[in-house]
């Protein structure tokens, strides 16, 4: 058990790793050396669970739907619109969100994966859902209309990235989605639906780390207190202490992470830089 929960300790080291390296240089000048000097693995570890550095880009391609949960309970487009939002958030502060998004635009796998195709399928089975649920027109395609949905996500984020830094994404995407809703759904569900989603995470992140924050502060100050050599009580210290594919880590087979590079590693990183 503890040589399986090291493998995916180290699985998710080289993924989070990566998906900076590749946020901040794209797949082509996305190095090798690098993921491993911010992953802190040796090469043979890396090549233990990914063959390739386009394995691992795929891997960083398929995490990046895990930071949208869509709820399937209420309205099935209120919940669209939320997940939406919220990978708009994930574009402003999450590497893997914007390193999956930046290898979807290079085009790294074409003739391989579809690179929105997690993204179409999963929007339009919410369209399927409302239209089970009488949100949606009947007589729309819920595949057609996903197509369109990402692709103009797709394109305003990019202009967003440009105008603001995507500073101004959240009220981009909302935009979006009152120029969009009225073309799928009935005007009476349009009216309940908020575009800019029913939660303002931006609000709900910084009030997360004021929380923390204070709560570091008084762990901190009681800390302080207990090891006080002229506090004198001990209670009170007590009293504030009360207050390969790339699609998942490797754990299985007969190898084992080492720091040899097995034979024809350098050949697999195709692409890499040394």
């Amino acid at each position: 058990m503890a040589k399986q929960a090291r493998a995916v300790q180290t699985w998710r080291s080289i993924v989070d790793a990566a998906a900076s390296v590749f946020d901040d240089y794209g797949y082509e000048r996305a190095a090798i050396s690098e993921i491993l000097r911010r992953a802190k693995v040796t090469k043979g570890a890396l090549y233990f669970h990914f063959a390739s550095k386009e394995a691992i880009a795929q891997a960083i391609m398929d995490e990046q739907t895990s930071t949208v949960e869509f709820e399937q309970e209420g309205s099935p487009l209120q919940s669209l619109v939320d997940g939406g939002q919220q990978f708009a958030f994930a574009l402003r502060h999450n590497s893997m969100a914007r390193a999956g998004t930046r290898l979807s635009i290079e085009g790294v796998f074409l003739g391989g994966p579809h690179p929105w195709g997690d993204w179409i399928d999963a929007t339009a089975r919410m369209l399927e859902l409302g239209q089970e649920r009488g949100e949606v027109f009947p007589q729309i395609d819920p595949m057609v209309s996903a197509k369109i949905i990402v692709a103009s996500f797709t394109g305003i984020q990019l202009v967003s990235e440009a105008d603001s830094g995507r500073a101004d994404l959240r009220e981009q995407v909302a935009e979006m989605w009152r120029h969009i809703l009225p073309s799928i759904a009935h005007p009476g569900v349009i009216a309940h639906i908020k575009p800019e989603g029913r939660v303002d995470l931006a609000a709900q992140a910084r009030e997360k780390a004021e929380r923390e924050e204070q709560e570091a502060r008084i762990a901190a100050e009681a800390k302080g207190a207990g090891s006080d050599p002229g506090s004198g009580s001990r209670a009170g210290g007590a009293g504030l202490r009360g207050g390969g594919s790339g699609r998942g880590p490797r754990v299985g087979g007969s190898g084992d992470e080492s720091d040899e590079e097995p034979a024809g590693a350098g050949v697999a990183a195709g692409g890499g830089v040394a």
